[in-house]
């Protein structure tokens, strides 16, 4: 665990009290005794796919279906246990519509299905072992250990959106409705006035079941890219530039073979142009962006329009950026 000196000497580096990246996790960690409440609105509208090889959007083709879903509200609460461990849990209420344009085009109606319910749930543990330090080029490293809990599925009986993946959110995208257990690492390094994070994460399903058989479903690699740009410290005023990348790969970790979702693979590649900026002198801070899918496989081609709200809460009265 790093000394209390490294911690010290990165508090008192630059990094003015802002919102952050939308869809990529910071490495840095919330410090001691501080809280954070997140509500945000992620939300999806997809109505091209890409085929069976992976292309930029200019060669996208019409979709079977046309899908809008949105995950509101999506709340994450975190917690810094100590200045290194970091505990979160997050759920959201989930709904979609889904057009039949297939069937529509045939001359047999387009039919739209709806789902509302509660979604699946997220339990994160956080531990940084390595601070970045603000005069070398040692960046923050952390570990992501995760358990996705098919909670909405469990209770209320909420139906997978089409395509299996709920809107694309600030964790890593696992297949809805399942049990997931996700490892990463994140980092993050301060260059003022830039803050650059990577974060890469792998997503194991156990095997499910539907009826009497058990179901296997690819496993899934997640990456995330952001750069910050920071224009005013003071009101945290900035834009970010984002890139996630999600890849479905055609096998799983026990040997299984799959039986369910897309059994070839899928990739998608998006870009997130973003703003954050802090409302006046409070412990509040925002943040709008959309992601659009550049590039894809096997997969539907959405864009992803984000809006986020950080509120922190600190015992000691004086509330730390990350």
């Amino acid at each position: 665990m790093p000394a209390e000196e490294e911690i010290q000497k990165y508090r008192e580096s630059w990094n003015p009290f802002s919102h952050g990246p939308i869809l990529v996790s910071s490495a840095d960690l919330q410090p001691k005794g501080q809280f954070y409440l997140r509500p945000f609105i992620f939300s999806q509208v997809g109505e091209h796919s890409f085929g069976n090889r992976f292309t930029l959007s200019s060669e996208r083709q019409d979709g079977p279906i046309h899908l809008y879903s949105v995950q509101d509200p999506f709340v994450q609460m975190g917690y810094g246990v100590t200045n290194h461990i970091q505990f979160l849990v997050a759920t959201s209420l989930n709904s979609f519509w889904v057009k039949d344009t297939a069937s529509f085009n045939r001359g047999q109606g387009g039919p739209w299905k709806t789902n509302t319910g509660l979604g699946d749930t997220s339990l994160v543990v956080f531990y940084r072992p390595i601070v970045q330090d603000p005069d070398t080029w040692r960046p923050s490293v952390t570990s992501f250990t995760g358990v996705g809990l098919p909670t909405g599925k469990w209770l209320t009986g909420t139906k997978t959106p089409p395509g299996r993946f709920a809107p694309l959110g600030r964790l890593p995208a696992t297949q809805f409705g399942s049990l997931a257990l996700t490892e990463g690492v994140e980092t993050r390094k301060n260059l003022r006035p830039f803050r650059i994070s990577a974060n890469a994460y792998y997503t194991y399903e156990p095997p499910g079941s539907e009826g009497l058989e058990t179901t296997y479903v690819p496993d899934v690699i997640n990456t995330r890219i952001a750069f910050e740009h920071i224009l005013n410290d003071n009101k945290g005023l900035g834009y970010t530039l984002e890139f996630v990348s999600i890849h479905g790969i055609p096998w799983r970790l026990d040997g299984h073979a799959l039986n369910r979702g897309q059994q070839h693979g899928f990739s998608i590649l998006g870009v997130e142009p973003a703003i954050q900026w802090r409302f006046g002198d409070s412990n509040i801070v925002g943040a709008v962006g959309v992601l659009f899918t550049v590039a894809g496989q096997n997969a539907t081609e959405s864009i992803y329009p984000n809006f986020s709200i950080f509120w922190y809460w600190s015992k000691s009265g004086q509330v730390l950026m990350r």
